[in-house]
């Protein structure tokens, strides 16, 4: 399993434009805890699940508005890839380094 704990700095390609945050993962066998920390707020991870060097995880934001993100990354090393779905408002692209 890959080392997936610590901080990761992100960028999310939203609608709204490049939203910066930071993810923090402290994993526990095939699961995960942590927050979400950007300019929007901060919000913890639930349902946070780690398989081999792939995450998956919630987000309960309320900025811009209520609505559950689900996120999916690939940790390679010290980056890491994925898609942010939000909704009917679809999927965007994440992208991060270890910090």
């Amino acid at each position: 399993m890959a080392n997936v704990d610590g901080s990761w700095n992100t960028v999310t390609k939203s609608p709204m434009g490049d939203q910066q945050a930071v993810l923090t993962v402290q994993s526990n066998g095939d699961s995960f805890t942590g927050n979400f920390s950007g300019g929007l707020g901060t919000a913890d991870i639930t349902d946070g699940k780690a398989s081999g060097d792939t995450l998956s995880w919630t987000l309960d934001i309320s900025v811009p508005m209520p609505m559950t993100l689900t996120c999916e990354a690939t940790v390679d090393g010290d980056t890491l890839n994925g898609t942010v779905t939000a909704g009917v408002f679809g999927s965007f692209p994440i992208t991060g380094t270890r910090a």
